[in-house]
């Protein structure tokens, strides 16, 4: 690999980094000079993992634990045992040694000015919620649930019952109320936590239905809590009745691997899995990535973009275990202006902003322009949840200027946190990520197992994390979890991304595995057709699958959709294929460019390859996609009549490669 990388460290920041003070720390534990550099620092952090999830325990001051255990106790894939007889509650980690007086959490919606709260005020009424929810009978391991939007209820709802040693799990307000039933009734909640409206691109959001649809679906539920107008929802407490109180907080503490919450994958290929994470692996990589990748500290800004259906939202409340202020945004980030998120961040002092590809992608189309925006006070853009083209990589930095960074990330609810990010002290090309993680122990392997270096493989992870799924939800014997991830490669875990690990150790994404292109023996990433299409000034967002044919044949279409909802004739189209010629090789073009009325996505944003490729095979729309975890579910229903137009087509129309009739 070759270039010049779009953003270097400055001497002085690297300096002060966190990281460069764990470095220095951890020399002087281990006796060994840690200081030599990110890859001096990673390589210690997965050959002795034991030393370095002890350091990083120690380092932030962690409660005491058993000093005759080792952090890994059982080194397995599943069933890893960590910290053995080690006791904790992240809620007691995130209001240990605050300042009343300090600003945790700022919340602001489209039609509402910010409002601040305090850690005094924050710490006051998670107790008096925690105390509500222990006189509703809730005890540890029950369930408490959240239909709520981004905000400080659900900070509040989601602290107070960990508080407790009870189990949390939260749908945001885009999910509707039958995509939030299929993962809460799972769970079996005793007490659900919900709002009723919310507002949307100017738009008023009203989820009264859905909530009572959702009530009636959860028959375990002891209460129900409503924030905003609890008389409409017959016999529900209001918030200010639970949060009135003036209890102390005393966050019970709990065994490492006690539940901490329930994530659920996307549902876009079956029944949505209840991903259980526990206490203290979350705790320990919160703190980790906040603090050595994110660089935050006590008093730093962080403002992600996301719902609390994302997994996200989870990491943005994990900068509260550094100290840091969490911005809570909901509503549009493009609402009224494709700019609101940057404006946004201005007016909030943020000091790292989090987005998607999607919205960057939109600004640069919409000719938006940073410099017109007050970022001093940013010093990082993280960017994930899709895959990041090398072209609009350039753009952001472009117009960020060479002052703030541009961090490029990739992990999982999975795992709750990355697996390949950057740090402050690791430079930055486009379209790369910058490195593995600490503590992830990375590779990519080919169909034989082999480790591949500067060619496409399987991203996998050969030793553990403590963030890796306590258990899947209702999964006797742990069938559903040694499938999803070790059937692979057994004993490693086997993400289902495919990946280029670099010489220079930086990491390419191209997408799904599962959703890879493989024509005539060829196998291709969606990211490389679908990055230079999307590039053009016309075209809005496009999505490339490959579908096996019953024949024997191989079917690679482009949906597109444009900007303005433009013609797709034959310019455009012309233009399309030398894009993909020039930006990945002439067997990159497709077989059709076909316009689309819009690319389905998951409520967090991320684009429906393996779904849409099956509704092409003509698998039965209700086994391949639950529709309440679809952006458009009316797209479902369209994809599948394309499929079925391509299947039953006379054998003579065949078309050429650009989906000219031939």
């Amino acid at each position: 690999m070759t270039g010049q990388p779009l953003w270097a460290p400055p001497p002085a920041e690297t300096e002060q980094a966190r990281i460069t003070e764990f470095a220095r720390y951890a020399s002087i534990r281990t006796g060994h000079d840690l200081t030599g550099g990110y890859r001096t620092l990673w390589e210690w952090s997965v050959r002795d993992i034991d030393g370095f999830w002890s350091a990083v325990w120690d380092y932030f001051g962690l409660p005491a634990r058993p000093r005759e255990q080792p952090a890994l106790a059982t080194e397995a894939m599943p069933g890893s045992v960590w910290f053995p007889g080690s006791q904790l509650n992240y809620a007691a980690e995130v209001f240990r040694g605050r300042d009343d007086a300090g600003t945790a959490v700022v919340a602001v919606t489209e039609d509402s000015a910010p409002v601040e709260v305090s850690w005094g005020e924050l710490r006051r009424q998670v107790a008096s919620v925690a105390a509500s929810l222990t006189e509703l009978g809730v005890a540890p391991g029950d369930r408490v649930v959240g239909y709520l939007p981004n905000s400080v209820e659900a900070i509040v709802a989601f602290l107070a019952t960990v508080s407790l040693g009870a189990v949390w799990a939260v749908c945001g307000m885009d999910y509707t109320g039958s995509a939030a039933q299929a993962r809460f009734a799972q769970l079996e909640p005793t007490v659900l936590i919900t709002d009723t409206r919310a507002v949307h691109g100017g738009r008023p959001v009203d989820r009264g239905a859905d909530v009572a649809a959702l009530r009636a679906a959860l028959p375990t539920l002891a209460a129900t809590v409503v924030i905003d107008d609890a008389a409409s929802v017959p016999g529900a407490l209001s918030w200010s009745s639970v949060t009135s109180g003036h209890a102390e907080l005393a966050p019970a503490r709990v065994p490492f691997d006690h539940p901490l919450w329930v994530l659920f994958s996307s549902g876009t290929t079956g029944r949505p899995k209840g991903i259980v994470h526990g206490h203290g692996g979350v705790v320990l990589e919160q703190l980790k990535h906040s603090a050595f990748h994110l660089n935050l500290r006590a008093g730093d800004r962080l403002l992600w973009y996301t719902t609390p259906s994302w997994m996200l939202w989870n990491s943005l409340v994990g900068a509260l275990l550094v100290g840091a202020t969490a911005v809570c945004y909901d509503g549009s980030p493009a609402f009224p202006r494709p700019d609101t998120l940057w404006d946004q961040a201005a007016r909030l002092g943020v000091t790292v902003l989090g987005t998607s590809p999607g919205y960057l992608g939109t600004c640069r189309k919409a000719g938006v322009r940073l410099a017109g925006h007050d970022l001093q006070t940013l010093a990082r853009v993280g960017v994930t949840g899709s895959l990041f083209p090398a072209e609009l990589h350039r753009w952001l930095a472009d117009e960020l200027g060479h002052r703030v960074q541009v961090v490029s990330s990739s992990g999982g609810t999975d795992v709750v946190t990355a697996f390949v990010s950057a740090t402050p002290i690791t430079p930055v090309w486009a379209g790369e990520l910058s490195a593995p993680c600490l503590g992830v122990a990375l590779d990519s392997l080919a169909a034989d197992g082999k480790p591949v270096r500067n060619a496409v493989g399987e991203l996998v992870v050969r030793r553990p994390m403590p963030s890796m799924p306590v258990r899947f939800w209702n999964d006797p014997g742990e069938t559903r979890y040694r499938d999803a991830y070790f059937g692979t490669f057994p004993g490693v875990w086997c993400h289902g991304d495919w990946i280029t690990v670099t010489d220079r150790g930086s990491v390419l994404i191209h997408g799904r595995s599962d959703a890879t292109l493989n024509r005539h023996g060829v196998r291709m990433g969606s990211s490389d057709i679908c990055g230079p299409v999307e590039a053009l000034d016309e075209i809005e967002e496009a999505l490339v699958v490959g579908v096996e044919q019953t024949d024997g044949g191989y079917w690679m279409p482009l949906f597109v959709t444009t900007v303005d909802g433009g013609d797709l004739d034959e310019k455009l189209r012309q233009r399309i294929e030398g894009a993909i010629r020039r930006g990945a090789s002439p067997r990159h073009v497709p077989d059709e460019i076909i316009a689309a009325p819009g690319i389905p996505h998951t409520r967090t944003g991320k684009k429906l390859e393996v779904p849409v490729k099956r509704l092409l095979r003509g698998d039965d729309p209700d086994t391949v996609v639950d529709p309440g975890s679809v952006d458009r579910p009316s797209l479902i229903g369209w994809y599948h009549e394309i499929g079925l137009a391509h299947r039953t087509k006379p054998a003579d129309m065949e078309r050429g490669p650009t989906g000219r009739t031939v």
